[in-house]
């Protein structure tokens, strides 16, 4: 869980992103000007900046300037490589052009704040543990063995949870982008899963679509 702070000043996405990192546990404040952002930030409880670049008041590029050291991913409908390269240049974390698909954030975010050790590498529920850089989990303090697949799905599934995830998304999430091969593979680690950890009231099945952690 973090706090995250969203600076968009169209509506409709703000509350969109919000509603999206909220279901996965972190912490949202939404401002929706330049000068705004600047204040909030201040207050110095930001783990992660979601910055448009094209803003009312101060643009993306000024704000960020001034909150020089707050992981910062931008958020902008600036396509052309010279804004991506300047986003970055200036030192953002990640830079991200609209439109883009939920999951697709919710990876990014993941992966920043990873690397800028702000997310937890724990995660506990109805008496399991998971411990993420270990690799480990645990239920009801026994050890449960897990294949290193199992895991990686299961990580996919904590990362994204309260989400529906499609079977193709999962395979594509946790085999990765290159990986051939038949969608009944996630059914059956899922099952493996569900017994191992008892999260058979857990994991739901999505009807025609796939699977949720439900949290």
């Amino acid at each position: 869980m973090a706090n995250i702070l969203i600076v968009e000043d169209e509506m409709p996405i703000n509350e969109l992103v919000k509603r999206s990192l909220q279901s996965v546990g972190h912490i949202c404040v939404s401002v929706y000007d330049g000068k705004a952002a600047v204040i909030e930030l201040k207050k110095g409880q930001i783990d992660l900046v979601l910055l448009d670049i094209m803003l009312p008041e101060m643009d993306g590029y000024e704000v960020f300037e001034r909150i020089r050291g707050t992981p910062t991913i931008f958020l902008t409908a600036r396509s052309s490589l010279s804004d991506k390269v300047k986003g970055l240049t200036l030192g953002a974390d990640d830079y991200l052009v609209k439109p883009f698909e939920m999951l697709e954030l919710l990876a990014r975010v993941d992966a920043v704040l990873r690397r800028t050790k702000k997310e937890s590498k724990r995660f506990e529920l109805d008496g399991m543990k998971i411990d993420f850089e270990s690799r480990t989990v645990f239920l009801h303090e026994l050890p449960i063995e897990c294949t290193p697949k199992e895991f990686d799905l299961l990580e996919v599934l904590v990362n994204n949870r309260n989400i529906a995830l499609s079977r193709d998304k999962l395979l594509e999430l946790a085999w990765g982008f290159d990986y051939v091969g038949d969608t009944r593979t996630v059914d059956v680690h899922i099952q493996k899963i569900r017994k191992k950890l008892d999260m058979e009231l857990r994991i739901k099945t999505v009807y025609k679509m796939g699977y949720r952690l439900e949290v």
